[in-house]
């Protein structure tokens, strides 16, 4: 029989992209037609559980469960994905039979590109949570389409549609499904270094009765002289086709593609994982066939046995493979309605653009799956978590709780109990869920975990997030939740230092840092002050608008603490020498800390009294704290110096690069000077408590602002350096004495003083 690919005449011709909503796949869809004539971009598909995948507008994907250790297929960097559509992921050969000859056609492959006259066109739903991708071949008179979704109950579901668009029957031999199929227990750093020795580990394995392949190791990738047996698998199975054939190798493809006839493959090994299946499909003119691939990973024995048992015993299972997928977006649009993600209106690309905002909020920040309503389970053990001693005290108290309480029930119990450590927790305690980083292939530095099930499928509480990625986003989720607006302001103010900045990182769990890790080029540490006053300011001002009174109390309660990160800023005059360098990372502090959450949790990571507890100042202090930091840096015509090493992304388009001076930065302080200028007025005290080491800074800044050498704001070089050297000499003072944590009684500041200032 002879094998041919089409006309010999070329075909290239460009046609114009063009985007429109549609209702198709039964669902509403943002259509791309012609998506080969721009160049290839990258989409997130998203789940409402754990499933995360990453693909590109030319079929390459990456794709898995919870995090990158995790992978159905592998995860890579960005660039290595989008150039992976030759090998792994979706692959179809599309076999014509036309008397004795074959028509070849690779649906979504550029390896015939040019042979057929073919139309691609790319559908992503409104929710964002089906792909599709169609391929139309007018040489032949076929339309191929395969589309993503995700099931909680079975996985990754790939749907497959043979659609004869022309007016005449047409038999057609087709091999369609995955490659390069990652077993349970090869993780991304052994697939990125030693992806050789994985694949001498591989064993494909194929259930012949029901047809499901199963994917696995044959032993645990260890460089020791030990047993270490794998006992999970990566299951594939396929419903809808009457299959001739079952590949779970790519040995065959090549055969099939030159017209030779193929074989069932049971046991392959030492090779990657594919699963193929081949059919023969008759189609009228009009009609279409379609099909389904299902993929699931860590599939222990026992799942796998219940899983062959399902696939020979339950009928439907296309009906149910739906209902799972209708289920998985509802449950996803159901949190972007929480978040107040849905909107209605005659501008459907608006609408439709504000729900795609929203959504990557909740990913990023997380949400509020149930409301105002808390579960007795974690909270008990987030306090257990951040403090022994607190869970300890107070067990009686925890266990007598209902199982579930709305968090006005914990405000008023907190406030019933009257300890500050209690309250403060219970105040930063935010159930959030959903939440991840956001780590992608393009940011492979950003490592993420989608943490939303526990091992028995239990909800869990989790986020986590670099600073300014998580407050940005709780600034927009306090619109929709404004009852948690305040622990939102508390988990601010109590990660920031008692020098006057933020840690990297944010999680459920507390504070991270980064550490200097000699044999890692992207290895650095800093501050990452930039967004630090007007993210506060913006839920300062958020919050005085719905509790303006309540404020006043948060202002004076001991109910805040500063997070004990190990770096030291150093001297002025060091900073002067070389604003490059800045920061002293202390091993030791480290090493102390480390060993207090041992002993503690997570408040060991708080500086902590001579009491053993974490030492408490009130809110005023706080705000002061973060305020005179910025002003001890400030240089008069130019704005707040950044001297903390890392970069302030809001300035120049990302043009400060860690040092310079910032004008957006100053501005944002302003706005936020005016606010706490008349907070401190609304307290309706006359004095307000703080350490005497912020006094002390307090005083000498006052001095220099109001010398009267620099009364009439104009500066010459000299005079210019001059104001900015007693700023910083008062900074570095105020920093030594904190540093050394012997902390003196507490003084007074007068709210006038503060307020003229």
């Amino acid at each position: 029989m002879k094998v041919k690919a089409g006309n010999t005449q070329l075909n290239h011709t460009q046609r114009e992209v063009q985007g429109e909503f549609t209702e198709k796949f039964g669902g509403e869809f943002l259509k791309i037609s012609h998506v080969n004539s721009m160049p290839t971009f990258f989409m997130s598909l998203v789940s409402s559980s754990n499933h995360w995948m990453f693909i590109g507008s030319n079929g390459a994907l990456t794709a898995g469960r919870k995090n990158p250790e995790h992978a159905l297929f592998p995860y890579y960097t960005d660039d290595k994905v989008m150039a992976s559509n030759c090998d792994t992921g979706s692959y179809t050969i599309v076999r014509v039979k036309e008397g004795d000859e074959l028509s070849v056609w690779m649906p979504y492959s550029d390896r015939y590109s040019g042979i057929y006259n073919i139309e691609r066109n790319l559908y992503k739903s409104i929710y964002g949570s089906r792909v599709y991708f169609e391929e139309i071949n007018r040489s032949l008179g076929l339309s191929f389409t395969y589309g993503w979704s995700f099931s909680e109950k079975f996985g990754f579901v790939r749907e497959s549609i043979l659609e004869n668009i022309s007016g005449a029957p047409i038999e057609v031999d087709i091999l369609d499904g995955f490659r390069n199929i990652l077993p349970a227990g090869v993780d991304s750093g052994l697939q990125n270094n030693r992806s050789t020795l994985a694949n001498a580990y591989k064993k494909n394995e194929l259930e012949e009765e029901t047809g499901l392949g199963i994917f696995s190791l044959s032993s645990l990738i260890i460089d020791r002289a030990e047993p270490g047996e794998a006992l999970e698998a990566t299951t594939v199975w396929c419903q809808g086709l009457e299959r001739k054939a079952i590949l779970t190798s790519t040995s065959q493809t090549e055969d099939f593609l030159r017209g030779s006839e193929v074989h069932t493959e049971p046991f392959t090994k030492a090779v990657p994982g594919a699963y193929f299946s081949v059919a023969d499909i008759q189609l009228a003119g009009g009609e279409s066939k379609t099909w389904h691939t299902v993929a699931e990973l860590n599939q222990s024995t026992a799942k796998t046995l219940n899983l062959i048992h399902e696939l020979k015993t339950r009928p439907k299972l296309k009906e149910r493979l739906y209902e799972s997928i209708n289920s998985n977006m509802r449950k996803l649009q159901k949190l972007v309605c929480l978040a107040d993600g849905m909107q209605l209106s005659a501008n459907k690309l608006l609408t439709t653009r504000h729900y795609a905002n929203v959504l990557f909020n909740v990913m990023r920040g997380g949400i509020f799956g149930s409301g105002y309503e808390i579960e007795k389970e974690d909270f008990v053990n987030y306090l257990k978590t951040h403090n022994t001693s607190i869970h300890l005290d107070f067990s009686g108290t925890l266990n007598a709780l209902p199982e579930t309480f709305t968090l006005s029930y914990l405000t008023g119990l907190a406030k019933e109990l009257e300890n500050n450590d209690l309250s403060r927790l219970a105040t930063e305690y935010l159930p959030l869920s959903f939440s991840r980083r956001h780590g992608d292939p393009s940011r492979p530095w950003n490592y993420f975990t989608i943490d939303v099930r526990d091992e028995n499928g239990k909800r869990k509480f989790n986020f986590e997030g670099n600073w300014r990625d998580i407050f940005q986003n709780w600034e927009a989720l306090s619109y929709s939740f404004p009852g948690f607006i305040k622990g939102m302001i508390y988990k601010f103010l109590n990660a920031t230092t008692i020098d006057g900045y933020n840690p990297y990182r944010i999680t459920k769990e507390g504070i991270d840092w980064e550490v200097i890790e000699p044999n890692d080029p992207w290895s650095y540490i800093g501050y990452w002050g930039d967004h630090q006053i007007i993210y506060l300011q913006k839920m300062l001002e958020h919050a005085h608008s719905h509790f303006p009174e309540e404020m006043s109390t948060w202002l004076l309660a001991d109910h805040f603490v500063y997070a004990d990160v190990p770096y030291r800023i150093k001297s002025y005059a060091s900073i002067c020498e070389n604003p490059f360098d800045t920061i002293d990372f202390r091993m030791d502090e480290e090493e102390r800390i480390h060993d207090l959450v041992q002993n503690l949790g997570a408040d060991g990571k708080l500086v902590q009294a001579a009491n053993g507890a974490p030492f408490q100042v009130n809110m005023a202090e706080k705000l002061l704290v973060l305020a005179l930091t910025k002003l001890y840096n400030f240089i008069p015509d130019a704005g707040i110096w950044l001297n903390t090493q890392r970069p302030e992304w809001n300035d120049a388009n990302n043009a400060l690069v860690g040092n310079g001076t910032s004008m957006v930065t100053l501005n944002y302080l302003r706005r936020h000077l005016v606010f706490i200028h008349e907070l401190f007025a609304e307290s309706g005290k006359d004095t307000i408590s703080v350490r005497q080491e912020l006094n002390t800074l307090f005083t000498s800044m006052k001095e220099t602002f109001g010398d009267p050498a620099y009364a009439s704001g104009t500066f010459t070089p000299e005079s210019r350096r001059a104001f900015a050297d007693a700023l910083g000499k008062a900074g570095e003072a105020y920093r030594e004495a904190s540093y050394q944590k012997s902390f003196s009684d507490r003084t007074t500041v007068e709210v006038k003083e503060l307020r003229a200032f």
